[in-house]
């Protein structure tokens, strides 16, 4: 069985991009990591990737201005150039046009800090803070043209602690995606993942094994 060639998108220094190379590594593994692509030239983890043994591309915004079609097609042409399948956004800071998004439909996941559909959008750590939630998390999720609206594939969660700010939040946070990042690449690559309206549905999932409870007492 063939592994599904998948593109990873960063703007910057790619921890879970790394993850996901990692995790995708053995030759075992359903799915292989083809090309790590920025939209910045500067973008950490492109050395990240590099030193990784995967190969970059760079794609810059910045000389099509507002024209995000343009940025599009140029960014179509290095995916097709690498027989890209499937796309995971890892800390891409670019929002797609309505006809990219739909023609990637079900071929392209990205992880968002928070038990979605809660919190939504920029500082996803700062507004659980205020709405005084006692858990957050991450979610992976398939892309559409509303943002952080997909379909929903893995989730995880973790309490939140009385003295914390919104950076050690996301530092807690950021170890639950590169957990949950890799598996529901694992998971679509298998075969195993249906979308069903708005929903996923898994075959032979299993949930976790205990309850996550905050506070405990």
């Amino acid at each position: 069985m063939s592994r599904l060639r998948v593109a990873v998108l960063i703007s910057g220094r790619g921890s879970n991009m790394t993850a996901l190379i990692d995790a995708m590594k053995a030759a075992s593994a359903p799915a292989e990591i083809v090309v790590v692509i920025s939209n910045r030239p500067d973008a950490a983890g492109l050395v990240r990737a590099r030193n990784a043994d995967v190969p970059t591309a760079i794609v810059d915004h910045k000389p099509y201005g507002k024209d995000r079609a343009a940025f599009e097609e140029a960014l179509t042409s290095e995916l097709k150039a690498r027989d890209v399948e499937f796309i995971c956004l890892a800390g891409f800071m670019r929002l797609f046009t309505p006809q990219f998004v739909t023609h990637w439909y079900g071929r392209m996941l990205n992880v968002h800090p928070s038990l979605l559909p809660l919190f939504k959008g920029l500082d996803p750590h700062g507004q659980a803070l205020a709405a005084g939630v006692k858990l957050s998390g991450a979610t992976v999720h398939f892309v559409t043209p509303e943002t952080d609206a997909g379909p929903i594939l893995v989730q995880g969660a973790v309490p939140i602690q009385a003295a914390d700010t919104p950076e050690s939040l996301a530092a807690r946070v950021l170890t639950v995606e590169h957990r949950i990042y890799p598996l529901a690449l694992r998971l679509v690559a298998e075969g195993r993942v249906r979308i069903a309206g708005d929903r996923c549905e898994i075959d032979d999932a299993r949930a976790g094994g205990s309850f996550l409870i905050s506070p405990e007492a």
